[in-house]
C-alpha cells in the first residue's frame, strides 16, 4: 500500500470517462462489485426467488424446473458464492490488513497497459462489454494483488477459503492476474483507447 500520485490504466464497463473526471473514493463509497453482488437479485417472471422457487418445484420425484427458474438458479448460486467469496477477503483485510483499500470499495486499475490490456481480453471472453481504456492519476492508498490468487469459486470448506484469502493479502508474488486497488483522489488524464458499442 502506498500514498501516492502514481498513473496507472483502468479498463471501463459501464459508464464512459471523460477526460478531466474526478473521483473521490474514500471508504464509505461502495463500488460496482459492492452493488452487483450484494443488492441484486435474482427472480423470475413471476416475481418468486431462489427459495420460493426451490419450496415451489420439489416433491417426492425430486426437484424439477423449467428453463428460467434453473437459470435464476444458476445465477443465484454464481452471484452467491462471489458475494461468499468478497465477504471472506473482506473479513480477512480488516482483520490482517485494514489499510489496505477494500476490494468493495476501490476503482480497480492495472500498474501498465500491457496489464490493463490482459484484463481487457478476460473480460471479452465473458462478454463483458469495454467502452474505454483511460490513465488515471491517483493521490490515495494503492495496492497490488494478484486476482489469481483469491479464494476460487468452488465448495472447498471456508476455512480453505480463509487461507486463500490470506495469500491474496500478501500481495502479488506470482504475477498471475495483476490487480491494482485504488482509493483517494482518483482523475482521468488520457483517453487511451475507445471502443465502439
Amino acid at each position: 500500500m502506498q500514498e501516492s500520485g502514481l498513473y496507472v490504466y483502468h479498463i471501463v464497463t459501464r459508464k464512459k470517462m471523460s477526460l478531466g473526471q474526478k473521483i473521490n473514493f474514500d471508504k464509505n463509497q461502495k463500488n460496482t462489485l459492492s452493488h452487483f453482488f450484494f443488492e441484486k437479485e435474482q427472480m423470475n417472471s413471476k416475481g418468486e426467488d431462489f427459495i420460493q422457487i426451490l419450496q415451489g418445484h420439489y416433491s417426492n420425484d425430486g426437484l424439477k424446473m423449467d428453463k428460467e427458474n434453473a437459470d435464476v438458479a444458476i445465477r443465484y448460486v454464481d452471484q452467491t458464492i462471489r458475494a461468499i467469496r468478497e465477504v471472506i477477503v473482506e473479513m480477512v483485510r480488516l482483520q490482517e490488513h485494514p489499510e489496505y483499500p477494500s476490494r468493495l470499495s476501490c476503482l480497480y486499475a492495472a500498474k501498465n497497459y500491457e496489464d490493463a490490456l490482459r484484463w481487457k481480453e478476460l473480460f471479452d471472453s465473458y462478454h463483458r462489454k469495454v467502452l474505454q481504456i483511460v490513465k488515471l492519476r491517483v493521490i490515495g492508498n494503492i495496492f497490488e494483488g494478484d486476482g489469481s490468487l483469491l479464494p476460487k469459486e468452488d465448495g472447498v470448506p471456508f476455512s480453505q477459503k480463509i487461507e486463500q484469502a490470506r495469500e491474496y493479502w500478501n500481495g502479488n508474488v506470482k504475477n498471475g492476474l495483476p490487480e491494482l486497488l485504488i482509493n483517494g483522489k482518483i482523475e482521468v488524464v488520457e483517453i487511451i483507447d475507445e471502443f465502439s458499442s
